[in-house]
Parts: C-alpha cells; sequence; structure tokens
C-alpha cells in the first residue's frame, strides 16, 4: 500500500528554551515560529502529504523537532532514546500514531539515538557518532534493522548538532553537504558540496521535489538548475534552535 504521510507536532510554549549546543543563543519569537511552522505543514500538504498532527508535548521545548524521537523502515519504526535527558520525555505518546500509519513499534531498547542522525540512502543508513547520538544506540539500532535487509553505517559527527545538520541526500543518492561542517566526506561514494549550510538539508518530497530553507536560495536555483523542483519555506526562528526541515516532521512512505 502507498503511504506518503508526515507526522508533525506543534510547537508549544516553551519553545524558546530549548537546546542550543553549536551555536549563540538568540532570542526566539514563538509566535513567528507557530507561523513558521503552519507555513511548513502547509507546503508538505500541498506536495501531496496527508498531515498528521501528533499530541503537543507543552512541557518539552524542542518536541517540535519530532524526527529525533522515531526513525521509520519499512513497515517498522523504532522508537528512538534521545541523548539530551530533557528530550527524553517527547518519545511518550509516539507510538499510537505511529501504529495507525500501520507501522510495528519497536523500542530501541538501549543506548541514545535522535532520529536526527540517522540517514537514509537506498537501503543503507548512515548513523551519526557523536553528541547526541552514542555507540551502543548504533549498535541496537543495528540488531533491529539489519536483519531487514539494511547496512548500518557509523560516521562522526563533531561540528553540528546532528548527522542531517551537515548532509542529507538528494533522489538520486548523492550526498549533499556543508564542507566545512562534514568530519569525513570519504565515507560517501557521491558527494556534492554547498557553500550554504542550510543547503545541505534537503527533504525529499517527490522523484523530482524538494522542500528546502527560503535560507538556501542559492543551493536551491543550482538545484533547480538540475531539473529539481524546490519549495522553500522560511524556518529562520527553528534555525536559531540548530533546526532545518529535516527535523520538523517524520516522514511515512
Amino acid at each position: 500500500m502507498h503511504r506518503q504521510i508526515a507526522l508533525v507536532r506543534r510547537p508549544g510554549p516553551l519553545l524558546a528554551d530549548g537546546i542550543v549546543t553549536h551555536i549563540e543563543a538568540s532570542p526566539v519569537d514563538v509566535d513567528a515560529a507557530r507561523r513558521q511552522w503552519e507555513g511548513y505543514v502547509e507546503t508538505l500538504c500541498s506536495t501531496g502529504w496527508e498531515i498528521r498532527e501528533v499530541a503537543p508535548a507543552d512541557d518539552c521545548p524542542d518536541a517540535v523537532f519530532i524526527e529525533d524521537a522515531a526513525v521509520v523502515f519499512d513497515d517498522i519504526a523504532v522508537t528512538t532514546r534521545p541523548g539530551a535527558p530533557s528530550r527524553r520525555a517527547e518519545v511518550e505518546g509516539m507510538s499510537a500514531p505511529l501504529m495507525e500509519c500501520g507501522l510495528e513499534v519497536i523500542d530501541l531498547g538501549a543506548g541514545h539515538l535522535d532520529g536526527g542522525d540517522v540517514l537514509k540512502v537506498g537501503r543503507s543508513v548512515f548513523v551519526g557518532l557523536g553528541g547526541r547520538t552514542d555507540t551502543d544506540g548504533i549498535e541496537a539500532l543495528t540488531h533491529i534493522i539489519e536483519p531487514r535487509g539494511w547496512t548500518v553505517i557509523a560516521v562522526p559527527v563533531s561540528r553540528v548538532l546532528h548527522l542531517k545538520s551537515a548532509i542529507t541526500a538528494l533522489p538520486d543518492g548523492t550526498i549533499i553537504g556543508y564542507l566545512p561542517l562534514v568530519d569525513d566526506v570519504s565515507l560517501f561514494d557521491r558527494f556534492r558540496a554547498v557553500d550554504e549550510e542550510s543547503g545541505s538539508h534537503v527533504v525529499i518530497t517527490g522523484d523530482d521535489r524538494l522542500l528546502m530553507a527560503a535560507s538556501a536560495p542559492r543551493t536551491a536555483s543550482m538545484l533547480r538548475a538540475d531539473g529539481y523542483q524546490v519549495d522553500l519555506v522560511d524556518i529562520a526562528e527553528f534555525e536559531k534552535l540548530e533546526g532545518c526541515v529535516t527535523c520538523l516532521s517524520i516522514r511515512v512512505r
């Protein structure tokens, strides 16, 4: 059965208290963030995704970054164990909406892992090892998904919050990234460098369609020249919290 569902979680009143690790903290306009989140959701909807809103977690400042709470592989969803103690409550309440998508839900069970550290390219799964995800978390994920035909590859991450803060992948499997934030580019068979940090963040919304942040206009123009349809969204308030377009939804395909 073809599925194209996006799970999202509305930003809560404590958003401005979210964790900042690799950038200098700056004031967050929560009202503007809510408007930007609505624009992000509307754009996903306009590109053919069915939007399902997960119950808010208003006591968790970073809960809007829902991607960190679970990762989908075929017909299973692995609920994570976030590396930041203050974020672990975000996983509560995720099982039911994932099961409503027809997924079998499996708890990671050991170690720590954030969904933002997990990048799927074909049947390969690159997992960032560093700030939020540890060796035990990668081993636990490997134990769950390798018997199901996935290959897990650990990737060092030391310059950014998550692996997908530095790289994502284009529909053809090419890794796209901002070189100053990539620890070891030699791990990727095909790599394409961009000159905007947020240009390394793409969400694949269709065969030749991408969702990107409005803060990466040059990268968007480059990818349009390659034949991609690119939808830009303003997520400036979330970028102040090291957020990007990937982490504001869980995509179930």
